[in-house]
């Protein structure tokens, strides 16, 4: 038995529908633009990204290598 059948033989009121939820739009055209004039801005920080990202590549190699005493 469907939910508005038993409300109705129950004699309860039908159920109030409820709004949406309206999720904000993001403007991906603003953000790409702040994120373009940040790295023309300081044009080192792709750089550091990179480099941090090797360090940690190479850290976590090093620590494997003398975990499993590879050599």
């Amino acid at each position: 038995m469907g939910e508005a059948k038993r409300r109705k033989n129950l004699g309860i009121p039908a159920r109030e529908k409820t709004e949406d939820i309206k999720v904000p739009q993001i403007d991906k055209k603003a953000i790409q633009q702040k994120v373009r004039s940040t790295l023309y801005q300081y044009p080192i920080i792709p750089f550091l990204f990179y480099g941090v990202a090797i360090v940690i590549l190479i850290s976590v190699l090093f620590y494997i290598y003398k975990y499993y005493k590879i050599a």
